[in-house]
């Protein structure tokens, strides 16, 4: 699971493409920019007024017993801290609408790609990986534009604004006083290196944790029926584990580092009296210069120690912007944005049935031995078979046969790797997607149901007025269940229709199908978790709905399937049987074999010498 749920190291610390790409994002607040370092420099050009305040008190005012120049110099020292507070202040509150206003952007965008990506991408990436990148990735980027990137151009003006100043003042002094950089930068990079390599650990981990949360809460079900809570939680226990494990790496680094620049500050410090009492002594220095240069010492060595800890923002940022754009740039592919040239509109208009051909259809969902001039392994092998306009087709097979992926094709969540689809004699390649899709009612085997209002799931296809709403939920009998709530048609559902038993929420499934009245009705065994009577009222209403619609239904309850005008028997990945219900329980073959051993045909089951629960599709 480590390997499934880790996160991409990436290959450099900085990387100038990615940087160009997320300095783009602050285009459109150009003017947040610009004002956020004003500030910073305002603050900075502050910060010599300090020292310089007071080498001028010590040196001038205080031999001349002038106490209106240290009574002046205190009130321009004390109105050069309320302008310091109000430029951080401005450049605290800039930078933050600045990085909340780009993380915002980033975060729709990101969205809005996601809902754009194939179906393939999902099947192969953890949910919870996808909104690591969403959530924690995209709050990394923010952290670069409210303490990174525009604090550290801050941070590098004042750094030069107070060494030159230093340097003017006297250049012995400074040159003295930067003795101990060179060490301040050795430890600043070793330091740099070993964050960089704990926060890929605290990022890989994080994921690892947000993949196996979803999937358990997801799963919560399974996991107390199975009474597995015990070993779950001695799993989660381990992933947490290694998360502090890694976090305590990290804050033990930082231990490390910051007492240490202090030791420095320190030495610094030191050498400056070292070097100044001397020449204090001679006369040849004066105590106010060296009390100046204690100060901006001080003030020069910060930003030097928070340039390193932005530099770890910048790491952060790196790796998880190359996360984000590499999400970005995952092509949305065919099921999703393509269309073949030659494209013509539907010939029937919107509501009228519409046929559905399927012309030597095979497909894999792992093209890549075909690249290799190998056999792939097949999940459809030359499936063919039309459905009229007004006509049921019904598909029956064993799990795995093929059935479920037909609908797929269909539906565009996949393409075929050789053959076509065709509805009305147009390719569906050529159609674009939200055209299709919205000729198409799909009812599912697995019900979603979005957290919100029952009106809003059931139109959740189109923008239909309350009364459609109300009308289509009586034609299926789903008024029944939305009575019974206590909110009515505004009742909140919790996550995934959570307090509906499954069969109430395919009726409201039912009830979204006929809100959106499709031309082409598909059903994936759709009454499969419905008990008898519901099921009655279900069959009166899809009798109605599917009148005058092409249906295409997947059924492994044969019952549901009898009145069908075509039925197609498949047996991995081929049809092997089609024809009308009666004619193949006539033929004897496979459809024969599973309606009597649904029907309770023991006898004659029997009397062809296989057990009474064989698998009439291995027995095959």
């Amino acid at each position: 699971m480590a390997g499934f749920h880790e996160d991409d190291a990436i290959a450099k610390g900085y990387d100038g493409r990615l940087m160009r790409r997320m300095l783009a994002y602050t285009r459109p607040y150009r003017a947040l920019v610009a004002g956020a370092l004003a500030c910073l420099v305002v603050e900075g050009a502050l910060q010599l007024v300090g020292p310089l305040l007071t080498r001028r008190v010590i040196d001038v005012a205080i031999p001349d017993k002038n106490l209106a120049l240290v009574g002046t110099s205190a009130l321009l020292f004390a109105l050069a801290l309320v302008l310091q507070y109000g430029a951080a202040f401005g450049e605290t509150v800039l930078t933050g609408l600045l990085g909340q206003r780009v993380m915002q952007d980033l975060r729709t965008e990101l969205f809005t790609h996601l809902q754009r990506l194939p179906i393939a991408y999902f099947d192969r990436t953890p949910v919870g990986r996808l909104v690591t990148r969403v959530t924690s990735d995209i709050e990394a980027l923010n952290e670069l534009f409210t303490a990174g990137v525009v604090a550290g151009l801050g941070d590098l003006f004042t750094l030069g604004a107070i060494g030159t100043v230093m340097l003017v003042t006297d250049w012995r002094l400074a040159l003295a006083s930067f003795a101990v950089i060179p060490f301040v930068l050795g430890v600043s990079w070793l330091f740099r290196v070993k964050v960089r390599e704990a926060y890929r650990e605290i990022r890989g981990r994080l994921a690892r944790i947000n993949a196996f949360v979803q999937e358990r809460v997801g799963g919560i079900r399974l996991v107390q029926l199975f009474g597995r809570g015990p070993r779950e939680l001695a799993r989660f226990d381990g992933l947490n584990r290694d998360h502090l494990d890694v976090h305590l790496k990290s804050i033990t680094i930082y231990a490390l580092y910051f007492p240490v620049i202090e030791v420095l500050t320190t030495v610094a410090l030191a050498l400056l009296l070292v070097s100044g009492a001397s020449r204090v002594l001679g006369h040849t220095l004066s105590v106010g210069t060296v009390a100046a240069f204690l100060q901006l010492l001080r003030r020069f060595f910060q930003p030097l120690q928070d340039l390193s800890d932005k530099y770890n923002t910048l790491q952060q940022a790196m790796a998880a912007s190359e996360r984000v754009f590499t999400l970005l740039d995952t092509p949305p592919g065919e099921s999703a944005s393509d269309v073949l040239p030659g494209a013509s509109p539907l010939p029937s208009l919107p509501g009228q049935p519409v046929s559905v051909t399927f012309d030597d259809v095979w497909f894999t969902y792992d093209a890549r031995p075909l690249a290799e001039g190998k056999e792939p392994e097949w999940v459809l092998r030359g499936v063919t078979f039309s459905a009229n306009p007004g006509e049921t087709l019904a598909l029956v097979g064993h799990t795995g046969a093929g059935k479920s992926t037909i609908v797929s094709l269909l539906l565009r969540f996949y393409e075929p790797t050789r053959g076509r689809i065709l509805l009305d004699g147009v390719d569906v390649r050529t159609l674009p997607v939200e055209a299709l899709r919205a000729r198409i009612g799909f009812v599912q085997q697995d019900i979603f149901l979005f957290a919100g209002d029952v009106t809003s799931n059931i139109r959740l296809a189109a923008d239909i007025p309350d009364d459609a709403v109300r009308s289509a939920a009586a034609r299926v009998g789903a008024d029944r269940v939305v009575k019974q709530l206590p909110g009515g048609y505004a009742h909140q559902l919790g996550e995934r229709g959570a307090s509906l038993s499954v069969g109430e929420r395919q009726l409201l499934s039912f009830a979204r199908a006929v809100a959106a009245d499709p031309a082409l009705l598909v059903l994936d065994e759709a009454t499969s978790a419905v008990d008898s009577e519901a099921e009655a009222a279900i069959q009166a209403a899809l009798s109605e709905l599917m009148r005058g619609r092409t249906t295409i239904a997947i059924a492994h309850r044969l019952s549901t399937i009898i009145a069908a005008d075509e039925i197609l028997v498949l047996h991995h990945g081929r049809v092997v049987e089609r024809g009308r219900h009666a004619a193949l329980v006539a033929r004897g073959g496979l459809y024969a074999r599973l309606y009597r051993l649904q029907v309770g045909d023991f006898a004659e089951v029997q009397t062809e010498g296989r057990p009474l629960l064989a698998d009439p599709w291995t027995s095959a």
